[in-house]
């Protein structure tokens, strides 16, 4: 089979495997990923920017290796490994589960579920903080669980697929800016930075021209994508949360809480913080730029000359 029509099969395959399944309950090979990362850590670990680029590329680079021997398996081999690091279905199923907690006034549970989305200290928040909390992640979470795994997998196969995932993942272990990772994260953070840049601008094109889906206007998601996505503190999530914003006619951003502390960030979008309803739109949107992404790159990878 033609290295890109195996490649756009396995893209396919393996996106309806994640929509069928969703992820591993147990043996998740991300998890095990996470927990040889940390023992390596332990080995790593300085002060230092340089020591951060080290663990960087010996973790990153163990993995692409891994994908190198591993994509001889082909069509298989791509549709495991798109379903190993996709996160789709599991995003919505979240989302879901917030906005019906939400919905019957149940905020601890509510509280309990906020972490499976984000970093954010749930004990401060309350329904509208969580479900704006909810939207933003969802959002940026559309992008990096979905979106840009499937790109790099059209651009990369099997190694850009395990690559992005391993990239993502340092990012959202070490990745902050506090005592510990300021300098040691840095690479990391840097590198999920732009291993993002595409993937986030597609995300934001998908979102801008399927807000329809959820009663939006492409109009306003690009308007607001142009005038305040370069406001957030973040190059890729400014524009998948602004371009989110204006398709669903809510104003995003403002205090956000950490659990290393506070930041004012800035507002995206324009018209109410949003409700819950939102969030089951934003869940909807979401599902629809899966698809929109799945089937892009797929395409890409189909007429892509061979290699």
């Amino acid at each position: 089979m033609h290295t890109g029509t195996s490649t756009a099969a396995g893209l396919l395959l393996g996106f309806a495997l994640d929509r069928a399944f969703g992820d591993p309950r147990r043996w998740h090979p991300v998890a095990g990923f996470g927990s040889a990362a940390s023992a390596l850590e332990a080995v790593t670990y300085a002060d230092r920017r340089s020591a951060g680029v080290l663990h960087e590329a010996l973790s990153v680079g163990a993995i692409v290796a891994v994908g190198v021997g591993a994509r001889r398996g082909g069509l298989v081999a791509t549709a495991l490994a798109t379903w190993t690091v996709l996160g789709g279905r599991s995003l919505a199923r979240a989302g879901r589960q917030m906005a019906d907690c939400l919905e019957s006034g149940d905020l601890p549970a509510a509280r309990a579920l906020l972490p499976s989305l984000c970093g954010r200290d749930p004990e401060v928040l309350d329904a509208d903080g969580l479900a704006r909390a909810a939207v933003e992640s969802i959002a940026e979470n559309t992008s990096d669980a979905t979106v840009a795994p499937l790109v790099w997998g059209a651009v990369a196969g099997v190694p850009g697929l395990l690559g992005y995932r391993a990239i993502n993942t340092l990012d959202a272990m070490i990745g902050y800016r506090n005592d510990r990772y300021e300098r040691f994260g840095w690479a990391a953070a840097r590198t999920d930075d732009l291993a993002n840049l595409l993937p986030a601008r597609l995300t934001g094109l998908l979102t801008a021209a399927l807000s329809p889906v959820v009663g939006g206007r492409p109009a306003a998601a690009l308007r607001a994508w142009h005038h305040d996505a370069a406001k957030h503190p973040s190059p890729n999530a400014g524009v998948v949360e602004a371009s989110m914003a204006g398709a669903l006619g809510v104003r995003l951003g403002g205090r956000t809480q950490y659990r290393y502390g506070t930041e004012l960030r800035p507002t995206l979008g324009e018209g109410p913080p949003p409700a819950v309803a939102d969030l089951r739109r934003a869940v909807r949107m979401s599902e629809a730029v899966q698809l929109g992404a799945v089937l892009t790159t797929a395409l890409w990878s189909f007429l892509r000359p061979p290699r």
